[in-house]
C-alpha cells in the first residue's frame, strides 16, 4: 500500500459497521512497515524480480485496479513493496481476511480491509469499502482475485464474482492483471518472481456481458502467468529486472569460515552458491 498525505481524514469514519479502510490509513505507519517487509524479505527470499516485458505503464494519475492470482502467505508483502515501487503516487488498498486482519490490525493501518469470508455480508463489505477508495483519484486497489491460496498451475483460474462488480463501480479505473510466482533456483533462499500483464479498460469491461467480462479477465491473468512461468523455468536472470535482493549465501560459521579463507588468499568474498570457491 503506497504513500499518502497523512493520517487521512477522507470518507465516514465507519462502512457498513467496520471502520472506513480511508480514515483509517496512516502515511506514517505506511512507511515504517513498507522498510519492514523490504528487510524481512531480504533476510527470508533471496531477492524480489520482476520480467523485463512485465513492467507497469507508466500510471502516475488515475484510479487502478490490480488484480493477481494468490499462491502464497509472501503475497501481501509483495504487494506493498510493489505498490511502493511502481505505483508511488497512488494510495493503495486491498481486502483482507477480516478474521486474519483481527490478527494483523497494524495491516489497517496501511490499507487493508477486513472482508468477512464466512458470510454473505462480506460481499458488501468489499463493495462498500471498494466504491469509497475507488471515488477518488490516485487510489489504487489490490485484490487476489482467487480469494483463497492457489497452486500457481490451477486452471482456471477460479476468479472471484467480486471482481466483475468493480467495472461497473469506477469505470475511468485501469485495470492491471498481476502475476506472481516462487521458485528455488541456485540459493537456499526462494525466488519472488511479478510480471504485470498489458492494461485493460475498466469502461471497456463494463460494457460488456458479465460473462464476457470474467473471460477477459480470466484470459489476461493466465497469459501472463504462462509467460511468466516459462522464463522462470528457464532460470535465466538476464529475463528479470531486480526489485529486492536478498541475502545470499548459508550464513552463519560456514560462511564465516569462507569469508576468512577468501581474506587470507587475496580474493573477494562472494557468498553466492554459484560466487567462486575460496
Amino acid at each position: 500500500m503506497t504513500d499518502g498525505a497523512g493520517l487521512s481524514g477522507h470518507g465516514s469514519d465507519r462502512i457498513s459497521g467496520s471502520p472506513s479502510p480511508v480514515a483509517r490509513r496512516s502515511v506514517l505507519i505506511h512507511r515504517f512497515m513498507v522498510s519492514y517487509f523490504a528487510r524481512y524479505l531480504r533476510r527470508h527470499l533471496n531477492g524480489l524480480h520482476i520480467a523485463a516485458w512485465g513492467l507497469p505503464p507508466d500510471l502516475s494519475t488515475g484510479r487502478l485496479i490490480v488484480y493477481s492470482n494468490h499462491p502464497a502467505w509472501w503475497d501481501a508483502a509483495l504487494y506493498v513493496l510493489a505498490a511502493d515501487r511502481f505505483f508511488p503516487d497512488h494510495e493503495s488498498y486491498a481486502p483482507i481476511d477480516a478474521e486474519m486482519l483481527r490478527h494483523y490490525g497494524v495491516l489497517s493501518r496501511i490499507g487493508a480491509f477486513g472482508v468477512d469470508l464466512e458470510s454473505r455480508k462480506g460481499a458488501t463489505q468489499f463493495l462498500t469499502a471498494s466504491k469509497e477508495i475507488l471515488a477518488s483519484e490516485n487510489r489504487a486497489l489490490w485484490i487476489t482475485a482467487q480469494g483463497g491460496f492457489s497452486d500457481v498451475r490451477q486452471r482456471p483460474l477460479g476468479l472471484k464474482p467480486g471482481l466483475g462488480r468493480l467495472m461497473d463501480i469506477a469505470p475511468s479505473a485501469t485495470v492491471l492483471p498481476l502475476a506472481i510466482e516462487y521458485s528455488f533456483w541456485s540459493e537456499r533462499g526462494a525466488e519472488a518472481f511479478i510480471a504485470f500483464g498489458p492494461p485493460l479498460r475498466a469502461a471497456d469491461l463494463s460494457a460488456a456481458p458479465r460473462n464476457e467480462r470474467f473471460a477477459t479477465l480470466d484470459v489476461a491473468l493466465t497469459a501472463t502467468l504462462d509467460r511468466l512461468a516459462a522464463d522462470v523455468q528457464s532460470r535465466d536472470p538476464a529475463k528479470f529486472r531486480p526489485v529486492l535482493s536478498g541475502k545470499a549465501g548459508i550464513g552463519g560459521v560456514y560462511d564465516g569460515w569462507r569469508r576468512a579463507t577468501a581474506l587470507l588468499r587475496g580474493r573477494r568474498f562472494d557468498p553466492s552458491h554459484q560466487g567462486r570457491p575460496s
